[in-house]
């Protein structure tokens, strides 16, 4: 089966079985361009389910693996014209770490579900498994493929709005407000638990997608943060509320707030960005309207679709003016970037700015070394904890080379 000229990109899942919302939501956006084939999985654990979500997607029954290292051990074994290149990891927090490595090692790109890992440490050993396999890794930090996005990220970059002064990143949620986690509810009982989900609660799930986010348009590096985590519901065990003062590089100075307790809300991620001459807002529940405010002249309102988009920007789009695009195809943005640069042969994703560039290792780390930091800032008595030296001592611990520096942005 092909597109144009091109052999679709053979990719097998991991996770992602009947009634899982994530998983059908990686298939939809990897089959939106059809550029990717789904050939085989390990869906779930359970026997019957596994078989039952592999028959329902079409798949060849012999491709239905029981484990994860039956379905590498059995794609390894197939000819290279047949086997899988790439495994999609959707399954809760605790298992993207070994999944990730183990695919790695075994010679396949890996493109994860966020957060990277557990904990930072588990972030190194992914690092040190893309390294020495020389393979992609990406992560479904989804709402960096939104074409507007794209066009507040190269407008900052251009310089539009002179240098960077202020950045707001937030993230209102309500779902989590009842302990919906204590009465069987899938979905908030393993985000809420820390041998599956990890380090922070709402902190991982969403609080990385805004961190994410503030650096990725801002093409700033956080380099210190003050930071608040609460739990609001009695009995919860991590953190259902988070807060943060941030420091940029070059003097910009930010706030975060990540929340899955404010009753009522549904998915308010919104960013601002500011600088000496003026500013952008940009939310996703309006993901199609970029406004840009200005010290002297009025306001604009730059639409998806509409004149004057940068060109990365308008390579994003797939509709006219007019016509909604959302979150399906900004993760579908992401796995076209994902599978081009497989295609390209490339041993590394492009930078920011690049036409094919996607989240990747840097981001992975940014994220992990950010949530480290803002649990021991919240915990201990400092005012300030530096991003630089979390992961310079977990580089260390690891008994890797000290890093003091973070990784470049673009």
């Amino acid at each position: 089966m092909e597109t144009g000229t091109q052999p679709r990109l053979r990719y097998g899942m991991v996770g992602g079985g009947e009634g899982a919302f994530i998983g059908a939501v990686h298939r939809m956006a990897a089959s939106l361009d059809g550029a990717y084939q789904l050939v085989c999985g390990a869906f779930s654990s359970d026997a019957e389910r596994n078989r039952r979500s592999a028959a329902g997607l079409g798949l060849d029954p012999a491709r239905a693996y029981a484990t994860l290292d039956a379905l590498l051990a059995g794609e390894a074994a197939l000819p290279a014209d047949q086997r899988m290149q790439a495994l999609a990891i959707v399954t809760p927090n605790h298992l993207h770490a070994p999944a990730a490595i183990a695919a790695l090692d075994a010679g396949f790109h890996v493109f994860s579900e966020k957060p990277m890992a557990l904990d930072l440490d588990e972030a190194l050993a992914i690092e040190a498994a893309v390294q020495r396999s020389g393979r992609l890794y990406g992560l479904a930090f989804t709402y960096s493929g939104y074409p507007l996005v794209e066009e507040a990220r190269a407008r900052v970059a251009r310089g539009d709005f002179g240098a960077i002064r202020l950045v707001q990143a937030e993230y209102w949620q309500g779902w989590l407000s009842q302990p919906i986690d204590r009465d069987g509810q899938k979905q908030a009982e393993w985000r809420t638990d820390p041998a599956r989900a990890g380090l922070g609660g709402c902190l991982g799930d969403i609080g990385t997608h805004a961190f994410q986010l503030a650096e990725h348009v801002s093409g700033l590096t956080v380099e210190a943060l003050s930071a608040d985590l609460a739990i609001h519901v009695p009995g919860r065990r991590l953190d259902d509320d988070v807060a943060a003062l941030l420091r940029f590089e070059g003097g910009a100075r930010g706030v975060l707030k990540a929340t899955q307790v404010a009753a009522g809300e549904e998915n308010g991620l919104r960013l601002r960005v500011y600088g000496e001459k003026g500013g952008l807002e940009w939310s996703q529940m309006e993901p199609n309207t970029l406004t840009l405010r200005w010290l002297d002249r009025p306001a604009e309102t730059v639409r998806a679709g509409g004149p004057g988009l940068d060109p990365l920007t308008a390579a994003r789009l797939r509709t006219p003016s007019g016509h909604p695009e959302g979150y399906i195809e900004a993760f579908a943005n992401l796995y076209q970037s994902f599978g081009r640069t497989i295609r390209a042969g490339a041993g590394a994703p492009p930078v920011r700015g690049a036409a094919d560039w996607f989240p990747g290792i840097t981001d992975g780390l940014r994220t992990m070394t950010f949530v480290e930091a803002m649990i021991q800032n919240s915990a201990g008595d400092a005012k300030w904890t530096a991003l630089a030296k979390v992961l310079e001592a977990r580089r260390i611990s690891a008994g890797l080379p000290p890093q003091t520096a973070p990784a470049p942005i673009a």
